[in-house]
């Protein structure tokens, strides 16, 4: 289910982290110390590191000092870096909701495997069916990139679902790197060259491939009174059918059209007759299933089988009604006058859920579209009209999913924030710095959202959504190499003014900040693009497999880079805020002035 999917990522991570955890801290010096040796550095780069470690960073020729002269720059000017940092995120979000690509509830990928529905209306015979199928099978088989078929057909169906389902096609498709089209495409191709034959519906769905859904728009009407249900799934079912041109496959739980007689006896008049009304159920039997009157077991069966009596063909049928008589002690009494004979539409079916009756409506989208577009055009449809008050409608199947999982995801963002942000205050001892470290959690998910603008895909809710997770607890690692360094460099440089301390923190910093960020990304780069089958030694780019974590390996990417090139600017510069607010505060209270752009330099301890 969504749960125990959702609860295998941070299983894993938890896993391997502890894993390497404990190679970081035991094995690895332990295997450095058997194997490893020394390296020798020039002299160039023996100069570099004293520069680094105890000159002036914004000396050196190299990105590093270019580095060092930006940060420097940065934390003069602090307050301004801080807030051009709040307009690129607040220009972040507000473009993700002025120009973002909607939700899905997993990920979109081409599809590899199908399932084709076959229906058809009318009393079919297990041969015409048989029918109808082959030459759906003949014209799916006529489409190149098709692997393999499996077909099954069946007689009679759910006609709750508008007609009957005579048959269905289990397909699979040849790897991507066998054919020349994707699988959307394959699809595509059955729909059209199925579209021309006559009393037969054929339905494409490709397989789903995280948590089952059914069909992603699955609308729900509850009521108490049965007959509000059918009515209103009718008017919505129009309305869909005649202004959402995104929607196909389209089909509702009303029964099918129909009529069914029934009999209404007068008991009154049928006792002033002498009349029983078991009489007038065997005679209804002559003329339709028959009277059962006795069982029989042939030699070669299990069952018994039951023998019944009724009246030839010729006098068998809805007229036959009208002829019945009911023998009395007095004479034969014509039905007719006794029982009325009222036609009512057809009901097969009656479903409930917790004792409440339900109707459904079930639609797919096609290609391109998002099922959480089309769903918000309906809503706000559906929320204009007026409905009764006995009457409730909800998007349920991938909606409610996908409610569900940003529910799951929103509660597991907020509870991992307090527990970061607990433990970061008892270890840093400083509220400040706390919030800081976790300032770039609101980093990464701006980060996120630029890159679902950038490359024009959907918001994943389980998938994106994990990440965004998974970003809470990596980027901060970013922030607290670099103000767990900034506090080691206070201590063992008080003289140093905090520019100076700043500038030099970032400087050393930057090396592990960015091999760490690079390496992360390459890393889900070639994940997210690169199937590799170690058992068949084959390689394939763009496959299914990776395909599947391209929403999860996108959200890391694209929050992981924006968020480190914000901290390694932001976050020293907000260092620097404290210090120069202390100085702004302190000249009023002496009565002067405020500094100008360039704050006058303290001891790192002030």
């Amino acid at each position: 289910g969504q749960n125990t999917l959702n609860g295998y990522l941070p299983v894993t991570v938890f896993m391997v982290l502890s894993r390497s955890l404990l190679y970081a801290l035991i094995f690895g010096p332990t295997l450095g110390s058997l194997f490893g040796k020394a390296g020798q550095q020039d002299a160039k780069a023996s100069a570099a590191l004293r520069e680094l470690e105890e000159g002036d960073p914004t000396r050196l020729s190299n990105l590093t000092g270019a580095y060092a002269r930006l940060l420097t720059l940065a934390t003069r000017y602090a307050l301004v870096t801080f807030l051009l940092t709040l307009g690129a995120l607040f220009g972040a979000f507000t473009w993700y909701g002025a120009s973002g690509n909607g939700m899905v509830f997993f990920s979109d990928s081409d599809p590899k495997y199908a399932i084709i529905a076959i229906k058809s209306r009318g009393n079919l015979a297990a041969e015409q069916i048989n029918t109808l199928v082959l030459e759906v099978e003949r014209e799916i088989l006529s489409i190149p990139g098709i692997k393999a078929i499996n077909t099954t057909t069946s007689v009679g169906g759910d006609t709750r679902r508008g007609m009957d389902r005579n048959g269905q096609i289990f397909l699979e498709l040849h790897n991507e790197n066998e054919r020349s089209q994707s699988g959307v495409e394959i699809l595509e191709a059955i729909r059209t060259n199925t579209a021309h034959l006559a009393g037969v519906t054929v339905e494409v769905r490709k397989m789903e491939q995280g948590p089952g859904t059914g069909k992603p728009i699955k609308l729900e009407f509850r009521s108490r009174n049965r007959a509000l249900l059918e009515p209103a799934v009718t008017r919505v079912r129009d309305y869909l059918d005649a202004n959402l041109a995104g929607l196909r496959d389209i089909e509702d739980t009303r029964s099918m059209p129909g009529i069914e007689w029934k009999l209404d006896v007068d008991r009154a008049q049928a006792a002033l007759l002498g009349i029983d009304v078991a009489q007038v159920g065997m005679a209804v039997q002559l003329v339709t299933n028959g009277l059962k009157v006795a069982e029989y077991r042939p030699d070669n069966a299990r069952e018994e089988v039951d023998i019944r009596v009724r009246y030839p063909a010729s006098e068998r049928g809805l007229g036959a009604f009208d002829d019945i008589r009911i023998s009395t002690p007095q004479r034969l009494v014509p039905i007719s006058s006794f029982v009325d004979r009222i036609a009512s539409p057809r009901v097969d079916t009656i479903q409930r859920i917790n004792g409440m009756p339900v109707e459904y409506i079930r639609a797919d989208v096609a290609p391109g579209l998002l099922a959480d577009t089309l769903v918000k055009q309906a809503q706000a449809w559906i929320d204009s009209q007026t409905w009764d008050p006995q009457l409730t409608i909800e998007f349920r199947g991938a909606n409610e999913e996908q409610a569900e999982s940003m529910a799951f995801v929103s509660v597991a963002f907020l509870l991992s924030l307090l527990l970061m942000f607990v433990l970061l205050v008892t270890q840093f001892n400083s509220l400040y710095q706390a919030l800081l470290i976790l300032f770039a959690v609101v980093m990464s998910t701006a980060g996120v959202l630029l890159g679902l603008i950038i490359t024009g895909k959907p918001f994943s809710a389980i998938l994106t959504g994990v990440g965004i997770v998974a970003l809470a607890g990596i980027v901060v690692n970013n922030n607290i190499v670099l103000i767990d360094t900034y506090n080691h460099i206070r201590r063992e440089h008080p003289e140093l003014d905090y520019i100076a301390l700043i500038v030099r923190t970032g400087a050393q910093r930057l090396r592990p900040v960015a091999l760490t960020t690079i390496t992360t990304i390459f890393g889900l780069l070639l994940a997210s693009n690169l199937s590799i089958d170690f058992i068949n030694r084959n390689i394939i780019y763009g496959g299914q497999m990776s395909s599947f974590w391209v929403p999860l390996s996108q959200a890391i990417v694209s929050g992981l880079t924006f968020a480190s090139l914000l901290t390694l600017v932001a976050t020293p510069a907000m260092l620097a805020l404290p210090h120069q607010l202390r100085h702004v505060i302190a000249r009023l209270r002496r009565g002067t002035t405020p500094p100008d752009a360039t704050p006058m330099q303290e001891p790192a301890s002030a």
